[in-house]
């Protein structure tokens, strides 16, 4: 009996041998899982999926040295050279993004101005997302047939013509409203409101779209404030005493929400003006100009974005993408 101790023995440290290695085996291959999963979570942050790239973050805030190009809120100034434009579309076009284009032709605005204007927005304008063009017009019949890419559409609404033409431009606001309560919350994430005496030469892309955008009035950026032709009338809504810049109310845009918040605030004032027997300096601009001040945009487009071809300093303009059409007010203003 004694003899067959030993041999007892040394099974027992075989199997405690073999247990040993199986766990040490087991415990090696495991940790090389833990270092493989730690891998995988921190991978670079350049493997990141593309949706989660903020494309305010590309921005290159320093590509144009001689003109400004962020404000003091951190809202961009977009400059030719700041962006990559097939970065931008690219993203818009993942995400699905949709614009609603609004723009008054009245009068003799439409025979003058109209077609020239849609025709250049089609070679121009947020070119490979679906666009609609809406245009309210007096004269819905007389409206051009234009050609239309992919994806691309005009819808065409009567509305009443004012006799004066400072009514027009005013009034469009309360429209714009309703036209975004009943159709264009539904179907567009993003809406630009334009006038219609302007031409598209270059680029008018998705680096324009943001929550809320205004637009540098080429004739004021390079002025000093004292000159901005805010109005000063105590008794109107639009009255202000300072500002940040001078905005151009021929084009605004943004989100359809804050669209309408811009466009409510504005008739809200011009109406209180109206019974007041008040109006503006420079009617519904003068009113944007007051939103803009208290409601700061998250983005304003350069002058390059709408350019007075008239105006001699064109060293900071690197590319001219909507410019003014040549202006007949004696003949195409009534009242």
């Amino acid at each position: 009996m004694t003899g067959l101790f030993p041999l007892t023995m040394s099974k027992h440290d075989g199997i405690l041998c073999c247990l040993l290695m199986v766990t040490l085996a087991f415990t090696s291959l495991y940790s090389r899982y833990l270092e493989n999963t730690i891998q995988m979570v921190n991978l670079p942050t350049e493997q990141e999926p593309r949706h989660s790239i903020n494309l305010d973050n590309t921005l290159n805030l320093g590509a144009r040295p001689a003109v400004q190009t962020s404000t003091s809120w951190n809202a961009p100034i977009i400059w030719e050279g700041m962006f990559d434009p097939n970065l931008f579309d690219q993203k818009h076009i993942e995400e699905k993004s949709s614009v609603a284009l609004t723009v008054f032709a009245v009068g003799r605005y439409l025979d003058a101005y109209l077609k020239t204007f849609l025709t250049s927005a089609e070679q121009h304008f947020m070119l490979g997302l679906p666009v609609t063009y809406y245009v309210f017009t007096d004269l819905p019949d007389k409206v051009p047939n234009i050609t239309l890419a992919s994806h691309r559409n005009i819808k065409v609404l009567k509305v009443e013509k004012h006799t004066r033409w400072q009514d027009i431009s005013m009034m469009r606001m309360r429209t714009i409203s309703e036209a975004i309560e009943s159709e264009i919350r539904h179907r567009f994430r993003y809406v630009f409101c334009f006038d219609v005496d302007q031409e598209f030469k270059g680029r008018f892309g998705s680096e324009a779209l943001g929550d809320s955008v205004a637009l540098l009035h080429a004739h004021y950026y390079k002025l000093p404030q004292a000159r901005f032709t805010y109005d000063r009338n105590p008794k109107s809504k639009a009255f202000m005493e300072t500002g940040d810049f001078y905005y151009h109310a021929a084009i605004f845009g943004g989100m359809w929400q804050n669209v309408k918040d811009l466009v409510d605030a504005c008739y809200l004032g011009i109406m209180e003006d109206k019974l007041n027997n008040v109006e503006a300096q420079w009617h519904d601009e003068s009113h944007l100009n007051k939103y803009f001040w208290i409601h700061k945009p998250s983005r304003l487009l350069s002058p390059e974005y709408c350019w007075d071809q008239s105006i001699w300093d064109k060293q900071d303009i690197l590319v001219t993408r909507l410019v003014w059409a040549p202006k007949h007010y004696d003949t195409l203003r009534t009242g």
